[in-house]
C-alpha cells in the first residue's frame, strides 16, 4: 500500500489522550496542532508523517478501531473488554494502572466464599457476567449503574460491586473494601485488523519503538 495512506488513532480524552502524546514525542511523533487547547477541531494532523489523530470517549475507540474509521486506538483495557469488539490487542502502554476489583463491606465476603446469589451492581456488566459466570461459576444477579457504584452496597442496591480500584480510598471512606480482584489494568494500544495486514511495517515499526521506550520506563 503507498505510503501516503494516513495511519489515523483514536485516542481516549482526558489523561488517557494526554499520557499517549507525551509517549509519541519521545519517539518522535508530534502533533502540534493538539496542544492548542482552543482548538474546535476534530481531527489533527501531522502531514509530515502522514498521521491523524482524534479524541473520542473511552468506549467508543474500540468501535472506531474495529470499524476502520481508526488504524489504531489506545484505551483502557477495562474498555477493551467492556466493549468486546473485533480488534487486535498489541500492546501494554504501562501506564493508568489500577484494577478491576469486586468489592464491598467485609460481611459480603461470606457470600463469595459460599457462591450464594448475589446482586452486583457495576459499570461493567460484560466484565462481571465473565467473572462471576465462567471464573467463579456463581450465580448472580448484575445491576447496571452509570454513576458511583459505592452507593450500591451502601443503600441496600446490591451486595458488592464490580469497580476499577486505583487507591482504594474511595472505597474505605465509605464502609467498603477490595473483596477479590478480577485482574489489572492499564492503558493499551489496539489495531485495527484489516489495517494490520495493509499497513504491517509502520505499524509494527511504530509497536516496536514503543515497547523499546515502556521497557526503559519500567527499569
Amino acid at each position: 500500500m503507498s505510503e501516503e495512506r494516513y495511519l489515523t488513532f483514536a485516542l481516549g480524552k482526558g489523561r488517557l489522550a494526554n499520557k499517549t502524546l507525551e509517549l509519541f514525542e519521545q519517539i518522535g511523533i508530534t502533533c502540534e496542532e493538539m496542544k492548542d487547547k482552543s482548538s474546535r477541531k476534530l481531527i489533527f494532523v501531522n502531514e509530515e508523517k502522514k498521521l491523524k489523530f482524534f479524541l473520542s470517549k473511552g468506549p467508543d475507540v474500540p468501535t472506531y478501531v474495529e470499524y476502520g474509521a481508526a488504524d489504531i486506538g489506545v484505551v483502557g483495557k477495562d474498555t477493551i473488554m467492556e466493549e468486546n469488539r473485533r480488534v487486535y490487542e498489541v500492546l501494554d502502554l504501562g501506564f493508568g494502572k489500577c484494577r478491576m476489583c469486586v468489592c464491598g463491606p467485609a460481611s459480603a465476603g461470606e457470600l463469595l466464599r459460599h457462591h450464594e446469589r448475589i446482586r452486583v451492581a457495576t459499570k461493567y456488566p460484560l466484565i462481571a457476567r465473565d467473572y462471576f459466570y465462567n471464573k467463579k461459576h456463581q450465580t448472580v444477579d448484575i445491576i447496571k449503574l452509570n454513576g458511583s457504584v459505592e452507593l450500591g452496597p451502601i443503600v441496600g442496591l446490591s451486595d458488592v460491586i464490580v469497580d476499577i480500584v486505583e487507591t482504594g480510598s474511595t472505597l474505605k471512606e465509605n464502609g467498603l473494601g477490595v473483596l477479590e480482584e478480577i485482574c489489572p489494568l492499564s492503558a493499551r494500544m489496539i489495531v485495527n485488523q484489516v489495517s494490520m495486514q495493509m499497513e504491517t511495517e509502520r505499524i509494527r515499526t511504530l509497536i516496536t519503538q514503543l515497547k523499546e521506550l515502556c521497557q526503559e520506563g519500567s527499569k
